[in-house]
């Protein structure tokens, strides 16, 4: 999952960021509220992890510019200030959590698969997609009720797929949700194009119906209404 870590303490924001880079999330960070304004307005996230306290200003007005995109982003609140008002503020703005400091980064962890399930695929454990069922935790695919072997890349671009079934998906918001900050090296996105053709290749030996359609100068749709 794609992660925006909004932490000015450094030495907490490198404990977290490498504990969830762990898990299989892609972890981005801001230090201050300029730098992590402006990522909020270029890319989308499944999940803003958000101190409330931030040099050049407030966290409260980050929940704000989120909802202000009509943003699927999760939001939870990681903050020292004990103060009920602060938490209260948070989730009267929108924010789904808050998780007073200190953690335990097992609990975040757990609070941030918790809250990208309810967020994304209602709340359940196991994604069912007719003949596929997704457990993204555990990172497995059944099909038919037999495993299916993806590569980590193949793995991420199904439960994307899976997550926004039935719209266009354009390459580029497959390639920031996949690689985020790095999206901005490559010269082009063709690249994108070699793992779908793998993974539509290994649903259909699998014999699963071929959902994956491509669109042409546009990118993907997985389509499972006709």
């Amino acid at each position: 999952m794609k992660i925006l870590l909004v932490e000015d303490e450094i030495e907490m924001q490198k404990s977290i960021s490498h504990y969830l880079g762990l898990e299989k999330n892609r972890v981005e960070v801001a230090n201050d509220f300029n730098s992590a304004f402006e990522k909020i307005q270029v890319y989308e996230y499944d999940c803003v992890l958000l101190d409330i306290t931030l040099p050049n200003g407030n966290g409260l007005d980050l929940i704000k510019a989120i909802k202000n995109k009509r943003s699927k982003t999760g939001i939870i609140i990681i903050s020292a200030k004990n103060s009920f008002d602060d938490k209260i503020d948070g989730l009267n703005l929108g924010a789904d959590d808050y998780l007073p400091k200190p953690f335990y980064l097992p609990e975040l962890n757990a609070r941030i698969k918790a809250l990208i399930r309810r967020n994304n695929f209602d709340g359940e454990a196991a994604i069912i997609v007719n003949e596929i069922k997704l457990y993204p935790e555990e990172r497995k695919v059944l099909i038919n009720e037999k495993p299916l072997n993806l590569t980590s890349k193949e793995f991420d671009i199904l439960v994307y797929f899976i997550a926004n079934k039935n719209r266009v998906i354009q390459k580029s918001a497959i390639v920031e949700h996949l690689w985020g900050d790095n999206a901005d090296q490559f010269d082009n996105f063709d690249f994108i194009y070699n793992h779908v053709k793998n993974l539509r290749k290994k649903l259909l030996t699998a014999n699963c119906t071929d959902y994956i359609q491509s669109i042409y100068g546009i990118g993907y749709s997985f389509k499972t209404e006709l």
